[in-house]
């Protein structure tokens, strides 16, 4: 067996057990925050349909940022929206056969990559030029961006300067799954495509990349508006109140 095949099997067992289990942390986390106000940015939805719509508005199309800043809307939805592709594209590594919504969106996912690294330069560029933005970015800030773009290009260079052995990387990840370690193919872009992609499972459950579940957990939108209607009391508060 070769030794990037059992470094890669075993960094990406490593890089998988932290990130799910990290996520499970900080959701149930997130899930047992009290929320002792009744905070909901308005205008508001009054009931829980109105409160799902608003979700769906916000995780799907960004409403909150689409009215604070066209420009930075623009190129996060590029991003997020390339990536959502990208990811849909990647399912063929993991499937056998390949599910057929996933062959669908193939094509797309190749121009997706692009829109994904150019939304990741807008956001990247915005933390140097805007003033304000550049007076509260932080190094990891900086480093966030500069490991997805990194991801991004590495990709894209296998796709149109490199030649990768597609099946055989599908066959290691396939293997993968069931713990048949298959060879990975010898690439030194695939090397550091994969070194990055598990750099960013690792670090995910413990960066500022967890707005992704954090968003469900907000109060401010997912909270209904009706404290007029319905007395908000947090689980705590109502145990205080039993005493």
């Amino acid at each position: 067996m070769q030794g990037s095949t059992a470094f890669f099997a075993v960094l990406f067992y490593f890089a998988t057990v932290v990130c799910v289990a990290g996520l499970v942390v900080r959701v149930v986390d997130y899930a047992r925050t009290p929320a002792p106000l009744k905070i909901p940015t308005t205008p508001a939805p009054a009931t829980g349909g109105g409160v799902v719509l608003r979700m769906v508005r916000e995780v799907v199309f960004f409403e909150s940022l689409f009215k604070g800043n066209l420009w930075t809307w623009a190129f996060g939805w590029l991003f997020h929206a390339g990536l959502a592709l990208v990811l849909a594209r990647h399912l063929r590594y993991f499937t056998e056969p390949v599910w057929g919504w996933v062959a669908f969106v193939q094509p797309f996912g190749v121009y997706a990559a692009f829109a994904m690294a150019i939304g990741l330069a807008g956001l990247w560029a915005r933390r140097f030029l805007v003033e304000r933005v550049r007076y509260i970015s932080t190094p990891s800030d900086h480093l966030m961006l500069a490991l997805l773009l990194a991801i991004a290009a590495s990709g894209l260079s296998m796709k149109y300067l490199f030649h990768t052995d597609i099946v055989g990387v599908k066959a290691f990840f396939l293997g993968l799954m069931v713990f048949d370690w298959q060879p990975l193919p010898p690439s030194a872009p695939l090397y550091l495509h994969l070194l990055l992609v598990a750099a960013l499972m690792i670090i995910f459950p413990f960066s500022k990349l967890l707005h992704a579940p954090g968003l469900f957990f907000s109060p401010s939108r997912n909270q209904v508006d009706n404290p007029r209607e319905s007395r908000h009391l947090a689980p705590w508060a109502a145990r205080l109140e039993e005493r």
